[in-house]
């Protein structure tokens, strides 16, 4: 064995580079090269350093110029199959083979086609042999068994144990915190002229999962995402390997229809009526490329419904249209009605009480003030899961007063939809079935894989109505299948990701009933967490008594202030314990968690749930943390 443990077989090869041909010695079992050859056969158990012993008259001999001909078993045995010793830790591996991709070796001096990563590859290169997929060179485009297999294989192992499982284990760090200067000196990002090897690409990726926040970890509690669930993770892995984009039938078949499937049930779970008794008849909906953007559609959708005219004509002409919705709720509404030409100014933020929930007597006023200023009240935003306090509005409620109104009426539950399948917290977006239209985030509370973001409505064909322009290179209605499955033209992006396969394989692997026992173990985490807080009222002090979702807002009472509630710098000081903490625990790495302050109020941590392997003892983990982080400030 040389001394790296590697086979060395390209030298094997290049020795027999006087001969005639370089034999290959083959059979039902085993695979050997030349006459010190090694035992490749799937029932080996001597390893490489085992030669094999059969008589050579016994085998078939082959007679082989290059691999991409006479014995295609070569390459892709080769490629899997060679075993070697692993010096460092004594075990044999199947996944190391050593790179011979760049050697010449028969007699004829025939570089292996496609494998020469010098610049000189690129005039081997024969653009009319569509047969020959192994000469290729470094740059096209196109997978390659010989050529990419064992990088693949390699890449996706390095994902599966650092990014998949050691990274989310408990006992590991949520991320290793580096300053930019400092983390643009270690990781070199800058892009080159000559391309890395395949060795320098696995240490990127290495370096990729050492430096990133670990969002899978149980302990990354920090925004309204988190978890890693293997089911969806596989769904995207799928959907980059076929890297669809869904706009028609003819290229995305399964994708359509799987989207459809998936949408229709969603709206199912929300309650949009059925027209004329029919299942396929509840409205329509899409995938959106996030819920800002699901949020971007309610305002399109609202302003064509009630002035058609604006796809033709555009803003001239239009009287100033006014959007309503709690002064809690997504910044996503202030700016896609900027992005609309509709104006920030117009968004009308509707106070708050102190539970967080839109008050219904100041959106009456707010859309009385409206009327009398000569303006037309367009739309009101609901939301169902509010950023910060996790609120829901009462949409029961403000469905009546657009109903009255005449006003398009939007619920963002972006966060907070996942409730929906539960029936002990259903209840939360009660009404909900009387909107007009629905943004509902399966990444968020039911923890998909980011970015799988969806926008339902009751209405059947607004979508189509309102966004399609018939581009006649794809959206032709002379197809010989139904066009009614070219579902692209209702959506404002043309190419688009095919989100809905990780839902939608996360949802065949564990089922409705799934769901919701992963809802409804979330909350009874979040009511574990806020009663533990409330048993430690010397250390903690909640800022909303009564959490209504997952997330809990409270503040961290050091040693040093308690008991001064009254001092005149104590809110000052407290303000500032909240940020130090953080600091802390992201220097430790230890867990993340975020903090804010809101209409004035000292900075509070805001602990949201998603990941539903969190248990009891992680509740009280997180409280223990904190304790020994901030006790000494």
């Amino acid at each position: 064995m040389p001394a790296n443990g590697v086979l060395n077989l390209e030298n094997e090869i290049l020795q027999q580079n006087n001969l005639s041909t370089t034999k290959l010695l083959t059979s039902s079992s085993s695979l050997a090269v030349s006459s010190n050859s090694y035992d490749l056969s799937e029932n080996s158990s001597s390893g490489i350093d085992s030669p094999i012993t059969s008589d050579d008259e016994n085998l078939n001999k082959t007679t082989v110029y290059n691999f991409n001909n006479n014995n295609k078993n070569f390459s892709s045995i080769l490629n899997d199959k060679i075993k070697y010793k692993n010096k460092n830790n004594g075990t044999h591996n199947l996944s190391e083979t050593k790179d011979i991709n760049n050697k010449i070796y028969n007699n004829n001096n025939t570089k292996m086609n496609g494998f020469n990563n010098n610049n000189n590859n690129n005039k081997n290169f024969n653009t009319n042999n569509n047969n020959d997929d192994n000469n290729i060179p470094r740059w096209c485009s196109h997978p390659n068994r010989l050529k990419h297999e064992k990088f693949i294989r390699d890449s996706i192992d390095e994902i599966i144990n650092n990014a998949v499982f050691d990274s989310t284990q408990r006992n590991s760090k949520v991320l290793e915190w580096h300053d930019p200067n400092e983390l643009n000196k270690i990781f070199d990002m800058k892009l080159n002229d000559k391309f890395d090897s395949d060795e320098n690409l696995i240490e990127l990726i290495r370096k990729t999962i050492k430096y990133s926040v670990k969002a899978g970890h149980p302990y990354f509690i920090n925004q309204l995402y988190s978890s890693l669930d293997p089911y969806a993770l596989i769904g995207q892995w799928l959907t980059d390997a076929l890297n669809p984009s869904v706009y028609t039938y003819e290229v995305s078949p399964v994708f359509i229809l799987m989207e459809e499937m998936v949408l229709k049930e969603m709206r199912n779970i929300v309650g949009f009526p059925k027209y004329n008794n029919d299942d396929d008849n509840n409205g329509d909906g899409i995938f959106c490329p996030g819920g800002s953007i699901a949020n971007g559609y309610a305002i399109s959708c609202a302003r064509y419904k009630y002035m058609p005219e604006i796809k033709t004509k555009g803003l001239s002409g239009l009287p100033r249209l006014v959007v309503y919705t709690s002064e809690d709720s997504h910044y996503s509404i202030a700016k896609l009605s900027s992005f609309m030409g509709i104006g920030i100014d117009n968004v009308y933020k509707i106070k708050t009480d102190q539970r967080g929930k839109m008050r219904i007597d100041h959106l009456n006023e707010e859309i009385e003030r409206t009327k009398n200023e000569g303006g037309i009240p367009l739309l009101v935003v609901a939301t169902a899961g509010t950023t910060v306090f996790g609120a829901y509005d009462p949409i029961e409620e403000i469905s009546e007063i657009c109903i009255k109104n005449n006003m398009w009426f939007h619920v963002d539950a972006a966060w907070g939809g996942g409730a929906l399948l539960s029936q002990k917290y259903r209840h939360l977006l009660k009404g909900v079935e009387k909107a007009d239209s629905v943004t509902w985030n399966p990444h968020k509370m039911l923890s998909s894989a980011q970015q799988c973001s969806t926008f339902l409505t009751r209405h059947k064909n607004i979508l189509s109505e309102c966004h399609s322009t018939n581009a006649a290179y794809l959206f032709q209605k002379d197809k010989f299948y139904d066009v009614k499955y070219d579902t692209g033209d209702k959506h404002i992006q043309c190419g688009r990701r095919a989100d809905v396969l990780k839902f939608w394989f996360m949802w065949r692997a564990k089922g409705t009933d799934g769901l919701i026992k992963h809802v409804e173990h979330l909350f009874r985490m979040a009511e574990f967490f806020t009663k533990e807080l409330k048993s430690r009222t010397n250390q903690f002090k909640l800022v909303l008594e009564e959490p209504e979702c997952l997330n809990i807002s409270f503040w961290y009472i050091p040693p040093s202030l308690r008991g001064k509630e009254n001092d005149q710098l104590y809110n000052e000081n407290l303000h500032k314990i909240a940020p130090k903490i953080k600091e802390s625990m992201m220097k430790e790495g230890t867990m993340m968690v975020t903090y804010q302050s809101i209409k004035g109020i000292p900075n509070f941590f805001r602990l949201v749930l998603q990941n539903s392997v969190l248990n009891e003892s992680d509740m009280l983990h997180f409280i223990n943390e904190i304790d020994r982080l901030g006790k000494d400030l």
